[in-house]
């Protein structure tokens, strides 16, 4: 390859290049005018030539760079998006990026799955968020959640509405079923995402972190209700999630979703194939599984997703944890603000489309 150019700024020639007689082409100061010998009268002609050359040089080489620099301005952000992308496919291949234990991949997480879900959330589903000044700004968090929708993608919106719109740029750690880790291809997705096995000690070890964790206590039995019982909460199974929350000191957020509920009307059970799939439920709705891969395609609801204000726990001794009439009193607590708040919403909402 040719060896480059050099345009020096104030236009003179490499020293390499300058001939052996030849003077840079600079003006002097008042000092070097002050010289015992006289300057011959050619000489100054040849220092005036020099310099008009230089000036001439360096207007061109300015005009070149600006006229470079016009070129590429509208294509400068393509050029940035590339040279990013080529970055993140190369830590990729070569293995330089970090995990957590639980297999959590915050530069895959941010990158390409909250790319991914964002059209959703966005477009599709519209999700309007309130109260997210709730979620404090650092230290741990319990976000305490309902849950519908005959497939969990309440949880997945509620990850984006986190990430997405949070004043601190902070994430959400889902707690989900061990089902979720024992589907192939499920199983990885979840844990790039951040989400890990809902157990105590997970959970416990990551508000010790001051991480925000989110739960939705009613599991199974909130997202296979029949649609003929939407936005009427489940049994919050026997509050260790309060448990959890007492003994890290992290205050407790619940947050109500209305939306989700309309997504797969589920308007049957078939126990008989859930049985046979090893599945808790087979939802049976108007599009599935009448309508194959078709019936799979979620309906274009409306969301709503409000956190309300935190319920603290770090004014309660350390042995409060294993008080079970204060762990029955702060999860009924909880599960009341969630179920005021869904009807409040429900009456506010003109339509479950728009």
């Amino acid at each position: 390859m040719a060896d480059a150019k050099v345009i020096p700024f104030g236009g003179e020639e490499p020293r390499s290049k300058r001939g052996k007689g030849k003077r840079p082409g600079r003006a002097r100061t008042s000092r070097m005018s002050s010289s015992l010998a006289p300057v011959p009268p050619q000489r100054h002609l040849d220092r005036a030539e020099d310099a008009r050359a230089a000036s001439e040089e360096h207007a061109a080489a300015v005009e070149g760079v600006e006229g470079q620099a016009a070129e590429a301005a509208p294509s400068g952000g393509w050029d940035r998006k590339l040279a990013h992308g080529l970055s993140f496919l190369r830590r990729r291949i070569t293995g330089e990026y970090e995990v957590d234990e639980f297999g959590y991949d915050e530069e895959l997480t941010d990158q390409v799955l909250m790319s991914a879900l964002r059209p959703f959330y966005e477009k599709y589903f519209r999700v309007e968020v309130k109260g997210i000044e709730n979620i404090p700004d650092k230290g741990a968090a319990l976000v305490v959640a309902n849950h519908s929708g005959t497939l969990p993608v309440d949880g997945l919106m509620l990850q984006v509405a986190v990430h997405d719109n949070h004043p601190a740029d902070r994430h959400i750690r889902m707690l989900a079923a061990d089902l979720v880790f024992m589907l192939p291809g499920v199983n990885e997705i979840s844990r790039k995402l951040g989400h890990t096995l809902a157990c105590a000690e997970d959970a416990q070890q990551l508000l010790e972190r001051g991480e925000v964790v989110g739960v939705m206590p009613e599991g199974f039995k909130g997202i296979g209700k029949p649609f003929s019982e939407r936005y009427k909460l489940q049994r919050f199974g026997r509050g260790g999630f309060v448990s959890t929350a007492l003994r890290a000191g992290a205050p407790i957020v619940p947050c109500s979703i209305v939306g989700a509920e309309e997504i797969y009307p589920m308007l049957g059970n078939s126990r008989t194939m859930a049985r046979l799939l090893g599945i808790p439920y087979f939802p049976l709705t108007p599009s599935w599984p009448w309508l194959g891969p078709l019936g799979l395609v979620p309906l274009p609801t409306k969301w709503t997703i409000q956190f309300g204000e935190p319920i603290p726990t770090d004014g309660y001794p350390a042995e409060a944890a294993d008080d079970p009439m204060l762990m029955f009193n702060l999860t009924d607590q909880v599960r009341e603000t969630i179920q005021h708040t869904l009807y409040k919403l429900l009456v506010q909402r003109r339509s479950v489309f728009f």
